[in-house]
């Protein structure tokens, strides 16, 4: 697997090589014109060159600070993505794994990337089990989660993603947002009023409103907290916005 690794990993890298390249006579031509910003785009770009001249991804270069990330990512380069592995092996490896996991992993560490290792085996007999099978077919395989439940966790972590849930009468509903949210922007997610008119967030934790079974219960244990504009959601919040517009 390490081969089709590197083939596509040398594709990506041409491919961004290209990019940069056509992208260095554009800036070079505004540096003459006396463009300071474009100087400093420069600079970054034949780093970049020099980076992936080596045949390395963007994603393992050094940057100095987030004014360099920021100018990086308006590239829109591909091996600056970042890359999750999903290793397919037998449903009797799915606990130990083998030699050809162990190389992946070797290759992933190396360039900053995440292994899920999965069984497709194991996976299509799970999506015909109902819920409560599913559970007591994980426990006799020695699994907390089935592989397509890792896989989306793992992915969740390495873009910085999390999930917060709103529990209404009419439905339950779980929203996507980036880590390090404050609450407005969160709010802001569901509709552009909520933001601009934010007053509060109340907010549980999931497992405390799994363990009371309700909002309302939650409150009376006095488990329901009142956050504010400056509150950093949580990954698995339940959160109940008051809003004025």
């Amino acid at each position: 697997p390490t081969r089709d690794m590197g083939v596509v990993s040398l594709e990506l890298i041409l491919k961004d090589l290209d990019s940069v390249e056509r992208r260095i006579d554009r800036v070079q031509r505004a540096v003459k014109a006396g463009d300071k910003k474009a100087a400093q785009e420069l600079d970054l770009l034949k780093r970049v060159q020099t980076h992936l001249l080596d045949e390395k991804s963007v994603r393992t270069m050094s940057l100095m600070g987030d004014h360099e990330k920021e100018l990086l990512d308006s590239f829109f380069l591909l091996s600056a993505k970042p890359i999750l592995y999903a290793a397919n092996v037998a449903e009797s490896e799915i606990l130990t794994g083998n030699v050809y996991v162990e190389e992946v992993q070797a290759w992933a560490k190396e360039e900053g990337s995440e292994v899920v290792v999965v069984s497709a085996e194991i996976e299509s007999q799970l999506a015909q089990l109902a819920p409560d099978e599913k559970n007591m077919f994980l426990e006799d395989m020695g699994l907390e989660n089935s592989g397509l439940e890792r896989l989306i966790k793992a992915a969740y972590h390495l873009l910085g993603l999390i999930t917060y849930i709103t529990a209404g009468v009419k439905e339950v509903r779980a929203w996507t947002i980036t880590r390090g949210t404050k609450a407005p922007g969160a709010a802001g997610v569901i509709h552009s009023d909520f933001e601009r008119g934010f007053i509060r967030a109340e907010t549980i934790k999931y497992e405390d409103y799994v363990r009371l079974g309700s909002e309302s219960a939650a409150r009376q244990a006095g488990l329901l907290r009142a956050e504010g504009k400056e509150y950093v959601v949580q990954d698995g919040d339940v959160i109940h916005f008051l809003f004025n517009v």
